[in-house]
């Protein structure tokens, strides 16, 4: 997962690996977490503020389960989904593409903006530093089919 952020000075870009959950593929359906503490932008001081700002230790993941899926063709799904992040579950829509192998190799990939206000998280305010509250996330999903 990568993740996106802009401020008055300049972009804040972070990533997190090891997303973990379950994936069904008929009907669709899915439940994945991802914990706070992998979620890192590369600078300290930043990291050691979002958690602050968004109390790990009170909601230490990040979870999403998808509620639904329409195809279009082409492996391109719109997909309704709900995000639970700081204590507060929202539902949001967004366009995916997925490819499943004649192997079982599952490959799901989509992006997403979010508001973090929408769940109740301030951005920082700093002297003349502001970050806006949008957040740009990217996500690719890699998976395996079982039976």
């Amino acid at each position: 997962m990568w993740v996106e952020s802009h401020s008055t000075l300049h972009t804040v870009r972070g990533e997190a690996g090891g997303l973990s959950g379950e994936v069904v593929v008929d009907p669709p359906s899915a439940h994945l977490e991802l914990p706070i503490a992998r979620l890192r932008s590369g600078n300290p001081l930043y990291d050691m503020e979002m958690r602050r700002r968004v109390d790990e230790r009170r909601n230490p993941v990040i979870a999403f389960d998808l509620r639904g899926a329409e195809e279009h063709g082409g492996g391109l799904y719109t997909i309704s989904f709900d995000i639970t992040f700081h204590g507060t579950t929202r539902s949001f829509g967004a366009d995916v593409h997925v490819t499943l192998s004649s192997d079982g190799a599952l490959v799901a990939e989509g992006e997403k903006t979010f508001d973090v206000r929408d769940f109740g998280v301030q951005p920082p305010r700093l002297l003349g530093l502001r970050v806006h509250p949008e957040v740009g996330v990217r996500v690719r999903l890699e998976g395996r089919m079982t039976t």
